[in-house]
């Protein structure tokens, strides 16, 4: 497979719920689905996270009753691809075609502050590659600076884990910031449905989902945008 035929998929370093002292990490199912999507799709996926090597998953999100989690546990190969994540230096942003940020509440913590991976998301949009992301992987693209000087968010319509569910997973208090409301104030538009339902949203090359429930529909998102254009134009 050409190199140019890869997604990069962007994992949290960070493994404590704030002052809480509770476990937290990435969002399995946000991982595995949006996975399964895109190399069924014939794309391979490489995986990065701050601080490289082993990316915490948080413990609520092993469900393995989940058939496409269960798959990708058993897999020695991405078992082992995501307990030896790259750091961001050993990335090289032209090989990829895609970003996709996973949530879990880890990524408050390290990814919404990440400038290096935020500067590879850049080089990967500016390359009329997608970006995309789910649920609190969202708080990534809050600092995307493109080389215009503006943000990515500027004129973009979004969505993000919101507030009421964050109040019912009973983790608002422990959470750094609210995402809903830095989503509203970098973007053009924030949209939200209701806890538990699918909502994504695409803004030119932009996709982005609300929660765990999402993620799927924002791998197919991603895979119909790759296969408009020759990326060697805008889409």
């Amino acid at each position: 497979m050409n190199k140019r035929q890869k997604i990069l998929i962007v994992l949290t370093s960070h493994d404590t719920l704030g002052e809480s002292g509770q476990p937290t990490g990435y969002w399995l199912s946000e991982l595995t689905h949006f996975h399964h999507v895109v190399t069924e799709a014939g794309y391979e996926a490489d995986f990065v996270s701050p601080a490289g090597g082993e990316a915490p998953v948080d413990p609520i999100s092993l469900k393995l009753n989940d058939p496409i989690n269960k798959g990708f546990m058993e897999s020695p190969e991405l078992v082992f691809k995501i307990k030896n994540t790259l750091t961001p230096e050993k990335v090289n942003a032209a090989d990829y075609l895609a970003i996709y940020y996973v949530g879990g509440h880890g990524p408050m913590w390290d990814i919404a502050t990440h400038d290096k991976i935020a500067d590879i998301a850049k080089v990967i949009y500016e390359n009329h590659g997608v970006v995309s992301a789910v649920c609190h992987g969202s708080a990534g693209l809050l600092n995307i600076r493109l080389s215009s000087g503006k943000l990515l968010l500027e004129g973009k319509k979004v969505t993000g884990f919101c507030n009421l569910e964050e109040r019912l997973v009973r983790k608002n208090r422990w959470v750094p910031f609210s995402l809903e409301a830095e989503l509203k104030k970098k973007a053009a538009a924030y949209t939200k449905k209701l806890p538990t339902l699918e909502n994504v949203e695409v803004s030119e090359r932009l996709v982005t989902g609300q929660n765990p429930k999402s993620a799927r529909a924002v791998a197919e998102k991603v895979v119909t945008l790759l296969g408009q254009g020759d990326h060697q134009k805008t889409w």
